[in-house]
């Protein structure tokens, strides 16, 4: 990626030429040791995407739960999970053993990214992340932050950096990993040398286990249940997605559960919008990891209840299996 390009080569004038994109150059080659003549060609090719501009101030995560819902628990998304789980089930049985997180959790992020590598976006990663980064100034640091990671990316892994698409927020791969989350998480999980999130199931598998397990995951451990509410307590209770709660101040706030919650671990709450009367959820250690994936009580709620719907119907499936060999001539 830092080879050196032909003498003749000029930079025309466009969006390298921008006093923001020029000082960003000069920090990666001052920084990272890029090639400025390199990176001023490959920002002289970025094309502005004003559409993912648009998508960003209409995220799916502005719907109410019962809207947002409906999007990713389909009979189809869990059908094809069950799918995924069964072409897969070496690989994700070998995640589980190594960083703790079971197979259902896996399947349902894949399956909720990118449904199961069909949808991994169109958009031109370079494109985007110089768009977010230089015309999108609400998140313009942290969008320059990840064009950064990945062109890092891409002279780690050899890959041109004007070929890969992604979401309409840079998100790569079958996992949608950010740029700065492939570098610093994804796992050649199958061996062969490359860390491809695109092509290769086996590594999106390990490196999605890979990451929930650096972000505190706990092997085994609660992650929601629907609670009962007596009263108006719980709405004075602090409700951010961090677990900070002991099971007492729970209870004495009206928060009703059919299972005892472990009564040293930390909790919290979460209140879902439903067409009638909203939803209450205590929420666990392995719920807020799943946000660090992505920061919305609706995401990780749609992986979990997700992953809770693909687990039944492939346990189903399996007893299904197993009734009909006993009962095979």
């Amino acid at each position: 990626m830092t080879c050196c390009l032909p003498a003749a080569w000029a930079a025309d004038s466009g969006f390298a030429q921008r006093p923001q994109v020029q000082a960003f150059i000069q920090k990666m080659v001052t920084q990272d040791k890029f090639d400025r003549a390199y990176l001023e060609h490959l920002f002289d090719k970025v094309e502005p995407q004003p559409a993912v501009i648009a998508a960003m101030k209409r995220p799916a995560e502005s719907l109410p739960w019962y809207k947002y819902r409906r999007i990713f628990l389909t009979q189809q998304r869990i059908r094809e999970g069950v799918t995924f789980w069964r072409q897969h089930h070496a690989a994700l049985e070998r995640a589980q053993k190594t960083y703790g997180v079971p197979p259902q959790v896996v399947t349902a992020i894949i399956g909720v990214e990118s449904f199961y590598g069909r949808r991994m976006g169109g958009f031109p990663v370079l494109d985007t992340l110089a768009t977010l980064g230089f015309d999108y100034p609400p998140r313009a640091d942290f969008f320059r932050r990840q064009l950064a990671q990945f062109l890092l990316l891409a002279r780690d892994e050899g890959i041109d950096p004007l070929q890969p698409k992604g979401s309409y927020a840079g998100a790569m791969g079958q996992g949608q990993f950010m740029p700065g989350s492939y570098r610093h998480y994804a796992v050649d999980f199958d061996g062969n040398g490359q860390r491809d999130l695109w092509n290769d199931p086996v590594d999106a598998i390990g490196s999605i286990a890979n990451y929930l397990a650096r972000h505190g995951w706990q092997a085994g451990g609660f992650v929601a249940e629907r609670a009962r509410i007596d009263g108006r307590g719980v709405e004075a209770l602090s409700s951010g997605l961090k677990p900070s709660l002991m099971p007492t101040a729970l209870h004495a706030a009206g928060v009703r559960l059919d299972k005892p919650l472990a009564s040293k671990n930390l909790y919290a709450w979460v209140r879902l919008e439903t067409a009638h009367d909203p939803e209450f959820w205590v929420t666990g250690q392995n719920f807020y990891v799943i946000t660090r994936y992505n920061i919305s009580a609706l995401y990780a709620m749609a992986v979990y209840q997700l992953s809770e719907a693909i687990q039944s119907a492939y346990q189903q499936q399996a007893r299904a299996a197993e009734v009909a060999d006993k009962h095979a001539p």
